[in-house]
């Protein structure tokens, strides 16, 4: 009760309800939330404070900025969606004016992602061009995560937000993790355009990933292990925020010779043999489920992409595997 009533007091301002109502729609930093309500920053940050202490919004530092966005569970999550749809009102002269500028501040970010894809997408698209295509890949991810739908997901090494939205219409919640601030803006500009609320994306890297313990159905790594030094530590620190049962999805090339991809596209590893990712499944205390192997037809020169998908053991279950 006096949580509630706490949350009620920090929402029970105008300003405080207006950014409450913003942030319900899009992460925003604080010069953006300035901008759209025509107050001063020192004003809006004071008010930011308030929200955070009553547990309404959440604070994430990604480099220099600071983004902000509506708590997305619990009670706080529940108050603000019931307080958005009491605040619908279409005529509403203030939230009318909210609405335009965010739509503006949302076209903005929209241009600098896109210049910054323009510059680097000739890189990416060679990449993508060596292996199968990426509809059977990303096929294959739908079909072994299964056609009910998932409380929560974690994309690690999120990139551009794609296989965020791919799942979209399949997940309660997604979160996306990365450590490019440059891709974690094109993920998010990709998300809004499908208006998929219900996912977001996070500054952090593959090996201490910003999230709870326990608290995720499924973690994914498409396209992500053969950058790292040490895929096993990530499938760890994975486990870490799988519930008992979850899975953990990968994708990536089998082993291959291209070393260019080591020089031009800082690939550490040329793609990775199946026995290899079964012996990290049993080191960590994951039980293998299944594999394919997509391969190209009709064209040797292009890479084979492997799907592993493999589920968490319980603890007990860990702990064996551990003192093996």
């Amino acid at each position: 009760m006096e949580h509630l009533i706490e949350m009620l007091r920090a929402a029970g301002d105008s300003t405080r309800l207006r950014l409450l109502l913003l942030l319900v729609e899009a992460e925003l930093t604080v010069s953006e939330l300035t901008q759209i309500v025509g107050q001063s920053q020192p004003r809006v940050s004071r008010h930011l404070k308030l929200l955070c202490e009553a547990g309404l919004i959440e604070r994430f530092k990604e480099g220099t900025w600071v983004f902000y966005r509506a708590a997305d569970r619990g009670g706080a999550a529940s108050l603000s969606r019931t307080l958005a749809t009491l605040a619908d009102a279409p005529n509403h002269d203030v939230l009318l004016g909210d609405s335009r500028q965010l739509a503006d501040a949302r076209a903005a970010r929209s241009q600098e992602a896109a210049a910054y894809f323009k510059i680097n997408a000739p890189n990416w698209e060679r990449a993508r061009s060596l292996h199968v295509p990426e509809a059977d890949v990303e096929s294959a991810i739908v079909r072994l995560l299964g056609t009910g739908k998932l409380d929560a997901v974690v994309d690690a090494g999120t990139g551009t937000g794609r296989i965020l939205e791919l799942l979209a219409p399949h997940i309660g919640r997604g979160v996306g993790v990365d450590v490019s601030p440059e891709m974690l803006a094109i993920a998010r500009d990709r998300l809004a355009k499908i208006g998929a609320t219900h996912c977001q994306v996070r500054l952090g890297d593959v090996f201490r990933l910003p999230l709870t313990n326990g608290a995720f159905d499924a973690v994914i790594f498409h396209q992500v292990l053969h950058y790292l030094d040490d895929p096993p530590a990530a499938l760890r620190e994975a486990l870490r925020v799988l519930k008992s049962g979850g899975r953990i999805l990968i994708a990536d090339f089998a082993p291959h010779d291209l070393e260019f991809l080591r020089t031009e596209h800082a690939h550490r590893r040329l793609g990775f043999a199946d026995r290899e990712v079964q012996g990290w499944f049993q080191s960590v205390g994951l039980k293998p489920l299944s594999v394919e192997a997509l391969a190209p037809s009709g064209d040797s020169q292009k890479l084979t992409v492997m799907v592993w998908l493999a589920e968490a053991l319980d603890v007990a279950q860990r702990g064996k595997v551990e003192a093996a």
